[in-house]
């Protein structure tokens, strides 16, 4: 029988992948990273498979054949359903004893606190929030874009920045700067000319997400149309955040909520501060923050939980991604 880890943590992004090897003391034997995880692309299997790579590296790496236990907070497990498909994929490979599938956002939240009690709302591509209490329960909400009621992230936010300066052009909307500022960003003289340019994909459909930067420094700079999106996602944001605090009967005590992902973490002073002003009002006794600690972090923590392990445990791991 070879070496066994106590936890092998997995944090499973659309656009990469991070992995971690944990020893009973804490030590963090490992880590390794490889690319996105996207079972609705790619399969299941597929997909598993390029988790295997990384594992396999970090396993290598740590000299251990398998985990206790794994903790895997993946992208793409929205439902129970996926959650207990993607764990079923991974207890094949053997690489645990016992295995626990989340959510990815749950790793973003586990990273920025000191015991499993807390929200947080991630908006990066998309917006997502959960939040979960020291008894298990947890709160959170399918996150799958429109279909499911989310409003904001990356890609919602360039695509109403877009309808906004469309709009502004032809003369069925009010005037903003955005119809100079997004075409402007990818060289054009117009909205007209953009609008052709994304339409035939002489501008690459992915490159669209470059537009909520723009959007950013357009409301930055005072355009109301972009300061009026900016406090939609703020109201957005702390919706969320107190939706899930109440289901967790969590709006009467101190509670961190954190905040992840890209445009979060981009602390725009117009965003983050009307997040802290909104949450005042309806959620008082909440802590904002933004988290900047790795996710794998969170994943690993949670797999600490999981197995029972005391206090210095999950501070050594904390102090080998923080330090």
């Amino acid at each position: 029988m070879g070496m066994t880890a106590r936890v092998l943590a997995v944090d499973a992004g659309n656009s990469k992948t991070d992995v971690a090897v944990v020893a009973d003391d804490g030590t963090v034997l490992a880590t390794a990273r490889g690319g996105g995880f996207r079972p609705p692309v790619v399969g299941v299997e597929t997909a598993v498979d390029a988790l295997g790579d990384a594992v396999g590296r970090a396993f290598a790496a740590a000299g251990v054949e398998s985990a206790d236990h794994v903790s895997a907070c993946l992208a793409n497990a929205d439902f129970p359903v996926e959650e207990e498909q993607l764990a079923a994929a991974l207890h094949a490979r053997a690489w645990g004893t016992s295995v626990e599938v989340r959510n990815d956002t749950f790793a973003i939240l586990r990273a920025g606190i000191t015991e499993p009690r807390g929200v947080a709302v991630v908006c990066g591509a998309g917006i997502n929030c959960v939040g979960m209490r020291p008894d298990g329960r947890t709160a959170r909400f399918p996150a799958l874009g429109r279909i499911s009621g989310d409003w904001g992230g990356g890609w919602g936010l360039a695509e109403e920045a877009l309808w906004h300066a469309a709009r502004a052009e032809d003369g069925r909307g009010e005037e903003t700067e955005l119809v100079r500022t997004l075409p402007a960003h990818f060289g054009y003289a117009t909205m007209l000319a953009l609008i052709e340019a994304l339409h035939l994909e002489e501008v690459e459909p992915v490159r669209r997400h470059e537009l909520t930067p723009v959007l950013f420094a357009t409301a930055a700079d005072g355009d109301p149309i972009a300061r009026a999106l900016v406090d939609r996602l703020a109201e957005e944001v702390v919706t969320m955040a107190t939706v899930a605090l109440t289901r967790l009967d969590l709006l009467e005590e101190e509670t961190p909520v954190l905040l992840g992902g890209g445009v979060l973490a981009a602390q725009h002073p117009q965003l983050n501060d009307g997040i802290r002003d909104l949450l005042a009002v309806r959620a008082p006794k909440a802590v904002a923050r933004v988290v900047t600690a790795s996710p794998v972090l969170g994943a690993a923590l949670l797999g600490l939980d999981r197995v029972g392990a005391e206090r210095e445990v999950h501070e050594r791991v904390r102090a080998r991604f923080e330090g």
